[in-house]
């Protein structure tokens, strides 16, 4: 039996189980994992509440698709893998299928990436979604380039401090965009090359004043909502607003015809664009795992939580307070 976290309603952090299961035997294609480290994303607290861009398909869920550990057993026709491996679990499936909030976890082998020598479970955990999310938006389908100014809103999440770092290493000008003053000096010790305090400053003004006027060649925005317009204000022609997140929860406008109709680009992305596609998946692991080697790219940690305290956890990502990855650790 292992200890597994469930939920039999949706609705808060309190609806958060942990119950003795039975992990079961790897099928054909997947594999089984004593879980070392889970990595937490608020797409899970949005599941969880019912609020995200899939449903629960029914109750009681599993969750969580992002963790480090060792392999204990393989399913048929998989190659490459072994026994006693320690590895990464790359969120690439939907938690309608799997969960690895949990001691021991059935995952697809197909999600399941070696762990290079020196990286821990923590950071194990800690580094894929992240850097998947701002490598592939950046590099694969942005094509950002040395000198381009990219904003990244949502700035101290863990995607922002990767987007920061990544932008960084292309040899790109990140602009960090922050809610309130207390992350500001945080983010410019983090990369940001300058910080926006957006309960204080006109984002548009300030984008177009820290420009010399050309605006930004790119904007990566986890927030959404009305924000947006003055994002798409403060683009350069031709420029890009990716949205990778809606952590307004509001309605979210194409201010494209309200400002005369630019040549302004506004598109939706998610990891799995990457995680799913052969080619660029090689390509992004190559990218993190040399920068992981190198240090040009190094996952921000929060905090630690155990397992039994996954409730707290969930309590201290929704509290918006967090600077970096929050990781559950689990104790075997």
């Amino acid at each position: 039996m292992a200890r597994t976290v469930r939920f039999h309603e949706l609705g808060g952090p309190e609806v958060l189980r942990l119950e003795d299961l039975d992990p079961g035997e790897p099928g054909a294609g997947e594999v089984r994992i004593r879980v070392d480290a889970i990595g937490l994303n608020r797409a899970e607290a949005l599941f969880r509440s019912g609020r995200y861009i899939e449903q629960p398909a029914r109750l009681p869920s599993g969750l969580g698709n992002e963790a480090a550990g060792v392999i204990e057993t393989i399913g048929t026709g998989v190659a490459g893998l072994e026994a006693g491996q320690a590895v990464s679990v790359v969120p690439s499936f939907s938690h309608n299928d799997y969960g690895v909030y949990a001691e021991r976890a059935v995952v697809p082998a197909s999600a399941i990436l070696p762990r290079a020598d020196g990286v821990d479970e923590v950071t194990g955990a800690a580094v894929w979604m992240p850097y998947l999310t701002a490598y592939g938006a950046m590099v694969e389908v942005g094509g950002v380039r040395a000198g381009d100014v990219a904003v990244v809103t949502a700035a101290s999440s863990s995607v922002g401090l990767a987007a920061i770092q990544t932008a960084n290493r292309l040899g790109a000008t990140p602009v960090a965009v922050t809610r309130t003053r207390d992350k500001r000096q945080r983010l410019l010790e983090a990369g940001a090359a300058e910080v926006i305090v957006s309960d204080e400053e006109d984002v548009t003004e300030r984008l177009r004043e820290l420009t010399g006027g050309r605006g930004a060649e790119f904007a990566f925005d986890a927030v959404a909502g009305p924000g947006v317009v003055d994002l798409a204000r403060a683009m350069a022609p031709d420029g890009t607003v990716f949205l990778w997140g809606a952590q307004s929860g509001l309605p979210t406008p194409y201010p494209g015809f309200d400002l005369g109709m630019p040549a302004l680009s506004m598109r939706t992305y998610t990891m799995l664009e990457i995680t799913r596609d052969p080619g660029r998946m090689h390509r992004a692991t190559a990218f993190i795992t040399s920068g992981l080697r190198t240090g040009s790219l190094t996952p921000v940690v929060d905090r630690l939580f155990p397992l039994e305290e996954i409730a707290e956890a969930h309590r201290h990502m929704e509290s918006g307070s967090q600077f970096g990855k929050i990781v559950v650790t689990v104790r075997h």
